[in-house]
């Protein structure tokens, strides 16, 4: 297993974030080592400035927290994440069409954020929000993320009615095996709580509690 720091992406999302508060992040992320940061888009190049010289990356999320952007939406807040610094994206699907059956627009939605990504040689992880969908749905989104080329399936935004599950993880990572990675986020606060989702299968853990994880 690797060091516990090297899984995390440090997160500070809260629509109440301040530059102050962006700088404090990235600053316990080059204190930490942390794999990254993920952030909101509009801070993605104060993120990049405040970690040059760093190896930490930067994640910005996209179509969050709800993933009901249009498309060209999407597209347009990763185009400029990425060409401000961002090396990941973390974008949330749109929930309601799958769960209505509409897959041939999931996949689309999905699939142009990969592709405009690709062009400026980031990675894509897809947001589920596993907490609104059922083990099926949760399924093929996987199958959809994976058919549209994301590197990655992400449990949830934290900002939905529950966080990350055991369950859920366990779930993706059978649904996916080794084709993709495993993101968990939402709810992930303490040491024990974190190395059971490693041990559940995930690969990176977004959380806003590093520091204290990491500290103990």
């Amino acid at each position: 297993m690797r060091q516990m720091n090297q899984y995390i992406d440090h997160t500070q999302l809260k629509a109440e974030a301040t530059e102050a508060d962006i700088r404090k992040l990235c600053a316990e992320a080059k204190e930490y080592s942390f794999f990254g940061v993920c952030v909101n888009s509009c801070y993605v190049a104060l993120a990049k400035k405040e970690l040059a010289g760093s190896e930490v990356k930067v994640v910005a999320v996209v179509g969050f927290p709800l993933g009901a952007a249009h498309t060209a939406a999407k597209v347009a807040e990763a185009r400029i994440a990425v060409a401000e610094g961002a090396e990941e994206i973390d974008m949330v699907i749109s929930i309601g069409a799958l769960k209505e059956g509409r897959l041939d627009y999931v996949l689309s939605d999905i699939r142009e954020v990969v592709d405009v990504a690709r062009e400026g040689g980031a990675t894509v992880k897809v947001i589920l929000e596993t907490c609104l969908l059922t083990d099926d749905e949760i399924r093929t989104a996987c199958r959809l993320a994976q058919e549209a080329g994301a590197a990655f399936v992400k449990t949830s935004t934290g900002f939905s009615t529950a966080g990350a599950s055991i369950r859920h993880v366990i779930l993706m990572r059978d649904t996916v095996g080794d084709n993709m990675q495993v993101k968990a986020s939402g709810g992930i606060r303490d040491i024990a709580k974190a190395i059971e989702m490693i041990d559940a299968g995930a690969d990176r853990l977004g959380t806003s509690a590093s520091v204290d994880i990491c500290r103990k």
